[in-house]
């Protein structure tokens, strides 16, 4: 659902990177700012930058994680906890 005012700080964040996958015109709708993709990204920059984050672009916010889990990957784990 997008959000009916413009996100600023760690909300524009968090809404930025659940979204980033989906591209840079859907993440810039959800976070309340229509089709105003300049905003955006300036916006977005600035609050990473305020949290010491730099970012170039939307997909720098997908993380390597993210990444395994939609291309599939395997999980190393023990079997029982007794094997850790």
């Amino acid at each position: 659902m997008a959000s009916p005012t413009p996100l600023h700080g760690i909300e524009l964040i968090d809404c930025a990177k659940a979204n980033a996958k989906q591209g840079l015109e859907t993440a810039t709708q959800l976070s309340g700012y229509g089709q105003d993709v300049a905003t955006f990204q300036q916006e977005l920059k600035q609050a990473c930058q305020s949290i010491g984050v730099k970012i170039e672009e939307l997909s720098d916010l997908i993380t390597d994680q993210q990444t395994v889990r939609r291309h599939g990957g395997i999980e190393v784990a023990p079997d029982t906890p007794s094997e850790l």
